[in-house]
């Protein structure tokens, strides 16, 4: 990528641009800046500004910025801005791959409308999001193991592979979400060969990394800057380039990615799919019949060790606490089974690396699983002599056992926050009752690391644009509540003409009202799990008038503007599963610390996820519509105040008269209302 930069601390070398050194966040940003140049009707937003000049501070300064910034302040220009103008290499993580194409094609194209040059931006994703060119040449079309829709998609990747540069399967639009066929083809930390690869030059990992290497601003996603932290130690390796400063956008999310890749799981997938790519490796090789006992030794093994594996009876495969001495117990035996036909495939696969580097590559990712299980059946204790918490979990055919630490907030300011970088962590959903605090416990920013605080508010008109609705419902644990709700929402989707999402707090309610609300609505019913997500918003957006039914994954990231989404319906408060293991431990910690779980841990976490939720409605200054909270408990427990206090000033309505009159004084009312 053509680049402009300057000299980097850390991140070496960088091409520079001297121009870009003598501008200001106001001159790019404000009344009369480059913005105002390119883009019609552009209007100043004060609070972008004060964001922007706030992280040009933190990465030149080496200081840690907590910013809130509300949805509509324009948060991703606020930071990407600063980012450019530091002259220092910076690393923006973004909590979804959504937000990063959002920076690459919408919002880095308009910054160089407005500079007038290419900028020195780059784009970093998990290696799953690229195509192995090693695996395609494996994947032989005849082979009896692909079935035939695999087949046809394998001849789109074809023709798409004749043009891509970058290998990103986001290009490949046709190809089906949940592709079968793409798990054949992606690269992986554990499948790559590195520089012995035939592939290597051509390879797009490979020329991903060259570009991150000489550009100023890397855009990665969360995941694989905590997997890039998780890498750095005494052997310095890395995922990503040197940088002198990283930002979190939707940095609410930090935590519990933070937890998985500092964590350690084995999945029954992840065996199924080393001993898929042993056979293919092997037999490239010519070694199929010397090795494939030891292969189909460790498939047998792997089912009985996932078999013994205790089972979830919760609903929608919830982690359960994996007993005491499970390993020493039930575990046992098929444990060392299960480790002696991987040392067997490992030893088989070293004994003929001269052979092959696709077998030698099989040898080092069984020595990689081997550790895995070690550190499941023999935990170490952690940070404060916390051990971490074994968890199993089982969802469809598969299952998994794992363990998390407890706390990640030690480990962060170890790795993150005292090696002396500019840290900023922004998103619209960072305060609780209006304070920092709850996320300055979680992840370990403490007062000495003086970190400042800012918050920019929305500029949108919560009080005409949008109705909270409280609707005088049972409890939600009552019986007969579930009747209620959906006459609720029925009432509520007649009032608005659909263009609803409800959002359910569990699977289990929401297929129960789905089979309630789809033969009363007259209206277009998707429910999670009927396609792809991305396909389901897409059909949702598309219709307009739709209903769409979600869990828990929908309460973050959505993106809907404009009228296609006037409806908002959360069934129950998001309050953490108190029989999660990893809930469970940390609200003793924090009981162990002097705190109180509900107060310091469970009603914060509900306060953040219930302002997320509500931040799906209002995308825009022209948008309007209504949030409906089916929870008594908001009216009834003194704890909900707390969580009104957390969310946007909506206009408060508690009957449907209320709330029909604040409809009826919108304008697209008469779009939308049923006669």
């Amino acid at each position: 990528m053509p680049g402009v930069g300057v000299a980097s601390d850390r991140g070496g070398a960088c091409e520079a641009s001297g121009a870009m050194l003598d501008l200001t966040p106001d001159t790019v940003l404000g009344a009369g800046g480059l913005l105002s140049r390119v883009m019609p009707h552009y209007e100043p937003r004060p609070g972008q500004l004060a964001m922007a000049q706030a992280v040009l501070d933190a990465i030149t300064d080496d200081g840690i910025l907590l910013c809130e910034a509300a949805t509509g302040t324009g948060k991703t220009l606020a930071y990407l801005v600063p980012a450019l103008l530091s002259g220092r290499r910076v690393v923006i993580a973004t909590g979804t791959r959504t937000l990063q194409d959002q920076i690459m094609e919408h919002d880095l194209p308009l910054l160089e409308r407005a500079f007038g040059q290419p900028l020195p931006v780059a784009c970093m994703k998990g290696l799953s999001n690229y195509l192995c060119l090693r695996r395609y040449h494996e994947l032989s079309p005849q082979s009896p193991s692909l079935p035939e829709a695999s087949r046809h998609q394998l001849g789109l990747v074809d023709a798409w592979l004749d043009g891509t540069e970058s290998g990103d399967r986001a290009e490949l639009s046709e190809l089906p979400e949940d592709s079968a066929l793409w798990s054949q083809l992606q690269s992986g930390s554990e499948i790559r060969i590195g520089p012995r690869c035939v592939h290597h030059a051509a390879c797009f990992v490979t020329q991903m990394r060259q570009q991150a290497v000489k550009a100023q601003v890397v855009v990665v996603n969360h995941h694989l800057f905590f997997a890039d932290l998780a890498l750095r130690g005494p052997h310095g390796a890395a995922a990503i380039p040197d940088y002198d400063a990283v930002i979190f956008d939707e940095a609410h999310m930090v935590e519990d990615v933070a937890t998985d890749f500092f964590g350690v799981a084995l999945s029954s997938t992840r065996l199924s799919t080393l001993a898929r790519d042993a056979r293919r490796a092997l037999s490239a090789a010519g070694l199929a019949a010397g090795l494939e006992p030891l292969v189909a030794r460790l498939e047998r093994a792997a089912e009985a060790f996932f078999t013994a594996v205790p089972r979830s009876a919760a609903e929608g495969g919830a982690r359960m606490p994996l007993p005491p001495g499970a390993f020493e117990g039930r575990l046992r035996e098929p444990g060392f089974a299960l480790d002696d036909a991987l040392e067997g495939l490992g030893a088989g696969c070293d004994n003929r690396a001269g052979d092959s580097e696709a077998v030698a590559q099989i040898g080092r990712r069984v020595a990689q699983i081997r550790k895995d299980l070690a550190r499941l059946s023999e935990p170490v204790r952690g940070d404060k002599g916390a051990t971490p918490v074994a968890w199993t979990m089982a969802r469809g055919h598969g299952a998994s056992v794992g363990a998390s630490p407890i706390e990640v907030g030690a480990i962060l300011r170890e790795e993150l926050f005292e090696r002396g970088l500019g840290v900023v962590l922004t998103s619209a959903t960072l305060r609780a009752e209006g304070r920092f605090d709850y996320l300055r416990s979680r992840l370990g920013i403490e007062a000495e690391h003086g970190a400042v605080e800012q918050v920019s508010e929305s500029p949108f008109d919560y009080e005409r644009q949008a109705a909270l609705y409280l609707p005088p419902l049972p409890d939600p644990r009552a019986q007969g509540y579930l009747a209620r709700a959906a006459a609720e929402i029925e009432a509520l989707c007649t009032l608005t003409g659909g263009g609803a999402l409800i959002l359910c707090t569990s699977l289990r309610v929401m297929n129960e009202l789905e089979r309630r609300l789809q033969p009363r609505l007259g209206l277009p019913v998707y429910a999670q799990g009927q396609a792809p997500n991305a396909k389901l918003l897409a059909r949702f957006r598309k219709q307009g008038d739709a209903v769409l039914l979600a869990t828990a994954s929908f309460f973050q990231g959505v993106d809907v503007p404009g009228r296609a989404l006037r409806l908002l319906v959360i069934d129950k408060l998001p309050f953490d599963v108190p029989t999660d293991p990893l809930v469970a431990a940390r609200c003793r910690a924090v009981e162990q610390a002097g705190g109180r779980a509900f107060k310091d841990y469970l009603l914060p976490s509900a306060a953040l996820t219930l302002k997320q939720a509500f931040g799906r409605l209002i995308r825009g200054r022209d948008d309007r519509g209504v949030v409906a909270i089916l929870d008594s408990r908001l009216s009834s427990k003194g704890y909900g105040k707390v969580l009104l206090r957390s969310l946007p000033p909506a206009l408060r309505c508690r009957t449907m008269p209320e709330l029909e009159a604040f409809w009826r004084s919108q304008p697209q009312a008469d779009a939308s209302i049923h006669d």
